[in-house]
């Protein structure tokens, strides 16, 4: 909103410094610093509502260190990192943006699934919570959207490297002709970028049109499945990172500078041009939710580092979760998750891992058999005797290493 206000006042005024609100990094600038504030003194406050409603965790006895003294700590505590979120995004963004519309959708719909989930464990005194098939409903019904904004979209486009440079141009500059950015006309795409290869640009028509060259216009029926498996997968993992105090926090934060990075190069024609990538216009603005996000983390784990005041419960781990998801799909870079987001998979795999083999060794043997001691990972750990905040710092530190070659990987060929 302040945007819009600016860039009024700047065409029309000769207000000094109106102009600076054209910049991105300007006003990313501004969101990480409204988003810290809002979730270090706001979030003091939210916290000591949500203790005097006892709006406390539920904790079962799993012969963890530490667990008992976790009981009746306020959760819900998600609320704080999404209005700190949402709050610096709508004063700085651009809200015609259809990035930033994708991405606050985003965060309202999987909030209000997480809100769900933990009213009904906290209020209902259930601690199942919303029931499975209900969140992969509000997963699948985000991938739809999502899905189709992507795919069908008119702003949502790509501009690819030109191959040649047009004659007009050279004409006009001469021998610098060969150094400019030059790129092809805005096109919608369903291109994404392929790590580690020279020539990476995998098209998901092609997986469809492998069958016959003349179905193309069908190729959404291979790429919305794949939206909805990717958002469920990343929602998911961060709900199960988010077993020790700060570190899904930590690592969500870690994982939103990383996609900062690349969302600033590929919206950007100097830099989209230096990297040799694809050129995504309009999605610089991501940068300034990438920063809202990573203040109201950084925020909020001020009060949900060890020892925590409060949890984020699924309101925002969910949330988090998705975010990452459809920020990554937005710049392209979707193929990158497996590695940016390597905490959040590994510790679905270990649940898989532990789940699966048990029930194999069940039906083989008559007795269930584990890999790890608990899952998920990070149980397991706990379970070895591991200090909760050695965990979590390892995990951070691991997180920082994935998310340093996932930014490496656009050199990397």
């Amino acid at each position: 909103m302040l945007y819009y206000l600016f860039e009024y006042l700047d065409a029309n005024t000769s207000l000094p410094g109106a102009g600076v609100f054209r910049y991105i990094t300007f006003r990313s600038g501004l969101a990480i610093v409204l988003s810290l504030l809002l979730s270090t003194i706001w979030g003091k406050h939210i916290i000591k509502v949500l203790q005097r409603k006892q709006i406390g965790e539920t904790v079962r006895d799993l012969g963890l260190q530490g667990e008992n003294l976790k009981a009746g700590t306020p959760t819900m505590g998600g609320i704080i990192i999404l209005f700190s979120i949402l709050i610096p995004v709508l004063l700085f963004a651009k809200l015609t943006n259809i990035y930033i519309i994708m991405l606050i959708i985003t965060t309202i719909w999987m909030g209000f699934i997480g809100f769900l989930d933990d009213y009904i464990k906290v209020f209902k005194k259930n601690k199942e919570g919303l029931r499975g098939k209900f969140k992969v409903l509000g997963q699948i019904g985000l991938g739809v959207i999502v899905g189709a904004m992507l795919y069908w979209h008119p702003d949502i486009t790509i501009k690819e490297k030109a191959r040649n440079i047009n004659p007009a141009t050279i004409e006009v500059y001469g021998e610098q002709a060969q150094r400019l950015p030059v790129f092809q006309e805005a096109s919608r795409s369903n291109k994404t970028t392929i790590p580690f290869l020279k020539n990476n640009e995998f098209d998901y028509n092609s997986i469809i049109t492998w069958v016959s060259p003349g179905l193309e216009k069908y190729g959404w029926l291979v790429f919305i499945p794949i939206v909805i498996f990717i958002i469920t997968a990343v929602s998911n993992g961060a709900n199960l990172t988010d077993g020790l105090d700060g570190l899904a926090t930590g690592t969500s934060a870690i994982i939103g500078v990383a996609l900062a990075v690349l969302a600033y190069v590929s919206g950007s024609v100097i830099f989209a041009d230096y990297l040799n990538i694809m050129y995504i216009p309009n999605s610089g603005e991501l940068v300034v939710f990438a920063a809202a996000f990573i203040g109201a983390c950084i925020g909020f784990l001020w009060y949900n580092s060890f020892p925590a005041q409060v949890f984020m419960g699924d309101t925002g781990s969910l949330a988090l979760g998705a975010i990452i998801a459809v920020f990554a799909m937005a710049i392209r870079k979707e193929l990158l998750i497996p590695i940016l987001c390597g905490v959040f998979l590994i510790e679905n795999l270990s649940v898989v891992m532990q789940v699966s083999y048990f029930k194999y060794t069940k039906k083989k043997f008559g007795e269930g058999r584990r890999i790890f001691l608990m899952s998920p990972l990070h149980h397991h750990y706990q379970k070895k005797g591991f200090h909760e905040s050695k965990i979590v710092t390892r995990f951070w530190i691991v997180g920082i290493i994935l998310a340093v070659v996932a930014i490496i990987t656009l050199k990397i060929r």
